[in-house]
């Protein structure tokens, strides 16, 4: 992955956890460590007696690594999990709202 590509995902990341911040006050945005764990999704977000995970990609496009698929269909199965991109943030947050709200 170029610097400037990981500079894109970065500020993807950034300025998501922020608007998950202002949209769900009071949760929890906690980054995973995908060095102790090969696969699993950049983040958890903890609201209310509710979670979730979200894995970020710069683009739709960009390649999954190994596992990444297998950990988001998993965690999905047990609570919410998506990939989540530039191109479909919108409709992600809106689908984590109504998890968040059941």
């Amino acid at each position: 992955m170029s610097r400037n590509t990981k500079k894109l995902e970065r500020n993807f990341q950034a300025k998501l956890v922020k608007e998950i911040k202002a949209r769900f006050p009071g949760c929890f945005v906690l980054k995973n460590d995908s060095g102790y764990l090969q696969g699993v999704p950049d983040w958890i977000v903890l609201y209310n007696q509710h979670w979730a995970t979200l894995e970020c990609k710069r683009s739709k496009k960009a390649p999954h690594q190994p596992n990444q698929d297998i950990y988001v269909d998993r965690m999905n199965t047990m609570s919410f999990s998506r990939f989540i991109y530039p191109e479909n943030k919108e409709e992600v947050l809106d689908e984590l709202e109504q998890a968040f709200s059941i």
